[in-house]
């Protein structure tokens, strides 16, 4: 007697591991290079998960930066990163650091007066970027272009978190970051402080290249699509826009952001001699 068609026996779905229970009021900082760079500017992890086996050997100078900086070592397995970092990278190890925060507006203006009185002060303006990855890359070029401050507004900015320290690779802990009620009056009163305001738009008719940064300035960059906010934009003593030579009419905020820091550095170092 024939048999009819056999029925496919479901499948079991795998069991989602649990999140690892971490170190309480400690924020996870994953990757090798973000966790070097806590060693490096001499903020070590209180805590370093490293995994089991080949990448515990593969980092023995890193656990011995642990052990001479005190930290609390512990081995664990690759499954146990993989629960705990989800989609991020951890690269077989995990430090736990105090949460990021970020500095107040009063903090801004007293940091402000202090730099005046040593270099001509350069500031990022991120308005609208809610996206970590894009403000840890933000900071990533911030501090190599030597920024000295990041404003970002309270209502209208990626948080300061596990993904924007991985991004950054050690300048989230480098680059203060102030948040601002009103961006938009904040804008004012740097210009009262003689800091020159400029924005980047498409639309512009000055190209960055022939802008003038020797001064204390300020780049505001908006977010990708929606630009600036229209009170931001009105803020701006001017706009200036990148020249574009291909057919995509912009580039990543990130990118954006690093291209014009460091024509302000090259405009500085000319000036320098």
């Amino acid at each position: 007697m024939a048999r009819g068609p056999q029925r496919e026996r479901p499948r079991k779905a795998r069991p989602t591991p649990e999140r690892p229970r971490t170190p309480d009021g400690l924020e996870p900082v994953y990757g090798v290079h973000a966790v070097r760079a806590l060693f490096a500017r001499d903020q070590p992890p209180r805590v370093l998960w490293v995994q089991q086996g080949h990448a515990e050997q593969r980092l023995d100078d890193l656990l011995a930066q642990a052990h001479a900086a005190g930290c609390e070592l512990k081995r664990v397995t690759r499954e146990v990163l993989d629960a705990l970092s989800g989609p991020a990278a951890h690269q077989g190890v995990v430090g736990f650091c105090p949460p990021l925060v970020a500095e107040n507006e009063t903090a801004l203006w007293w940091r402000l007066e202090q730099w005046q009185e040593e270099t001509p002060p350069l500031l990022l303006i991120l308005d609208g970027i809610t996206d970590p990855h894009n403000l840890g890359a933000c900071l990533r070029s911030a501090d190599a272009a030597g920024v000295h401050g990041v404003i970002v507004p309270k209502d209208k900015s990626a948080p300061l978190n596990a993904t924007v320290r991985k991004v950054a690779c050690g300048a989230a802990e480098s680059v203060p970051v102030f948040q601002v009620t009103n961006l938009a009056r904040c804008l004012e009163k740097l210009k009262q402080q003689g800091v020159w305001i400029t924005g980047t738009a498409g639309e512009a008719d000055t190209l960055l290249f022939e802008a003038d940064f020797s001064g204390p300035c300020a780049l505001v960059m908006g977010a990708e699509g929606k630009g600036m906010r229209r009170l931001t934009r009105e803020a701006c003593d001017g706009l200036v826009k990148l020249p574009m030579q291909g057919q995509v009419t912009s580039l990543n905020v990130s990118v954006a952001a690093g291209v014009c820091l460091f024509e302000v550095v090259r405009q500085r170092h000319t000036a320098q001699g």
